[in-house]
């Protein structure tokens, strides 16, 4: 029983010194992701993407222990898919799908759970059977998992936030996108929370504008009504 624990304690102090060998290229493979995604020249996101992909896979050629790289390997192929055909784009997500799995079997706390946000994200995003995995029970665990891990991330709680709005739970929705707007900016990925917060602060905004327009068309409408029952 010592022995296996000593083990194990050996092999997470050696996962956690190679992952932070790594790290400073995983920051740059970010950096640049977020560059290509908020890029609004079509052109220029459509020859990223591959270039990037090709970083990465390089990267675990080199690494092959570690599980970070497949993380951003997933992300990539699942936000190129965009600009593939609707079958290849299919594929693509699947790749993804696989890919995360592969390493949340492996290090589910990887990048602070980053695994589990994305893989969430594309259970609620997806087409259900027959046409893809799309699951939105998965969705809600996974991107549940992936809060309990990180409660502080701007991305963790933007995206369940953003999966909230698509249940109609605008207040709960609300209640993320707030923690998402006031979480830290990490320094070394200042470009790509800010973008993400900014996107936060416009959901919230619209989601707050949603339920004043609701409002004012419910007070409205009695007024129509009162008018019916006159006449």
């Amino acid at each position: 029983m010592i022995k296996t624990t000593f083990v194990a304690t050996l092999l997470l102090i050696s996962n956690t010194l190679f992952a932070n060998n790594i790290m400073p290229e995983i920051n740059h493979i970010e950096s640049q992701w977020a560059r290509i995604y908020y890029n609004q020249n079509t052109v220029q996101k459509k020859r990223g993407y591959p270039l990037l992909l090709k970083r990465i896979k390089k990267l675990s050629e080199k690494n092959p222990e570690a599980v970070e790289p497949l993380i951003w390997e997933a992300l990539v192929i699942a936000t190129n898919a965009e600009f593939e055909s609707p079958f290849t784009a299919l594929d693509s997500i699947n790749t993804a799908k696989t890919l995360l799995e592969k390493t949340i079997q492996q290090n589910p706390n990887s990048l602070d759970g980053a695994a589990h946000v994305i893989l969430g994200t594309l259970y609620y995003l997806t087409p259900g059977w027959p046409i893809s995995f799309g699951d939105q029970k998965k969705a809600e665990r996974l991107l549940k998992k992936g809060l309990e891990i990180n409660p502080k991330s701007i991305d963790s709680n933007y995206f369940y936030a953003d999966y909230l709005l698509t249940k109609n739970k605008v207040n709960e929705a609300q209640k993320y996108f707030q923690l998402a707007i006031n979480a830290p900016i990490r320094p070394e990925q200042q470009f790509a929370d800010e973008q993400l917060k900014k996107e936060a602060f416009i959901a919230l905004k619209n989601t707050q504008q949603s339920k004043l327009d609701s409002g004012r068309n419910n007070f409205m409408s009695l007024f129509s009504f009162s008018s019916v029952e006159s006449d």
